[in-house]
């Protein structure tokens, strides 16, 4: 069983930030080409994240923007959220599945009045925006990929004030784990120059990612495969209306919700600290000699240690110690074995911001 970032989702050429020029800054490597790893201090970049205050360079994420009057209709047929009367300035996430309920895209999104902006993972903008074009139809839209223009920043931090740190920013959305930030790339730097004179540093993918494992997270591509569904990941709370009108997928999500459970589960694993690696994407996760799913994405956080998402099978049993790399991890339950069949999915976000 294998993780589904490919190299193939991120042909485009990668546009190196103008942040990996500040000193200290190391260089993240895939699937973040082009942002930081982290500038110095790791664990220190972590800390003000959940402490303090930060700011991530996340500018190698797309960016599109939605225009039209019958945008929020037609982003509503084609997806898993209830967008037809989103409020604007109201930050959303939507999913966009295959025929038979896969999770095809993960969609942050917002309205602003006049248009929809979209941010995706690095390297999806372009077959997303194939899927779009193909639905259009007669319907009054127009989408396009502002990833050469826009870029996103995220603020993090109890000590972020929201309004603050929105100033330069096209649109903010703000989903509990930061405020992400779209902003002109051109100005991406000064926008970065001055919240840093109010006393906001800057942070590494590292210190974000190891934040978003720690706070039950899943990022489409490194924690999901082609088989992903919805309820496998928790995003049957954030990023599904069960009630609304029809989409493609819709009748899995609603059989499974309805019926039945999914086939494997989102969890957490604590990974043996006497082992100075971490297992890396795609690592076959294992219980006795049974191969029984993938680590997506794995860190070291500041306080709990090494840790990893991972997807495994749904009758993997929640008490069982399991191995990946080589290295014994126990399992912290996110999607529980009977998620489905209309049991609601609480996952807790105990670690969140």
């Amino acid at each position: 069983m294998a993780g589904g970032r490919t190299v193939a989702a991120h042909t485009l050429m990668a546009m190196d930030s103008p942040l990996l020029t500040v000193p200290g800054a190391v260089a993240a490597d895939f699937p973040d080409v082009g942002v930081a790893a982290h500038y110095g201090d790791p664990y220190a970049e972590q800390r003000a994240l959940a402490e303090t205050a930060g700011l991530v360079d996340r500018s190698d994420r797309d960016v599109l923007r939605i225009s039209g009057q019958d945008r929020l209709s037609w982003l509503n047929s084609l997806s898993t959220q209830k967008v037809d009367d989103l409020p604007a300035g109201s930050a959303e996430q939507s999913l966009i599945l295959s025929p038979n309920g896969h999770v095809e895209h993960h969609l942050s999104l917002i309205d602003d009045g006049t248009q929809i902006w979209i941010h995706v993972e690095p390297g999806e903008a372009g077959p997303l925006l194939e899927f779009l074009n193909s639905m259009r139809f007669m319907m009054r839209v127009e989408a396009e990929d502002v990833s050469s223009g826009y870029a996103v920043l995220t603020a993090m931090g109890p000590l972020v004030k929201s309004g603050v740190a929105a100033e330069g920013a096209a649109v903010t959305m703000d989903f509990g784990f930061g405020c992400d930030l779209v902003v002109e790339r051109d100005q991406v730097a000064q926008v970065v120059a001055t919240q840093r004179l109010r006393g906001v540093g800057l942070a590494g993918m590292l210190a974000h990612e190891a934040l978003r494992i720690a706070g039950y997270r899943a990022r489409f591509g490194t924690d999901t495969d082609h088989r992903t569904i919805p309820h496998e990941m928790g995003w049957i709370t954030s990023a599904v209306h069960l009630s609304k009108g029809c989409y493609r997928g819709q009748e899995t999500v609603a059989r499974v919700h309805n019926l039945g459970h999914p086939p494997r589960r989102l969890v957490m694993l604590h990974l043996d600290g006497s082992e100075d690696r971490l297992p890396p994407h795609g690592e076959p996760v294992r219980s006795g000699d049974a191969a029984v799913g993938f680590v997506g994405s794995s860190a070291r956080h500041y306080e709990l240690g090494p840790i990893a998402l991972a997807l495994v099978k749904r009758t993997v049993p929640v008490t069982a110690t399991l191995e990946t790399a080589g290295i014994s991890a126990a399992q912290e339950v996110i999607v529980p074995p009977d998620a489905g069949a209309n049991v609601k999915i609480s996952l807790g976000r105990r670690r969140a911001l």
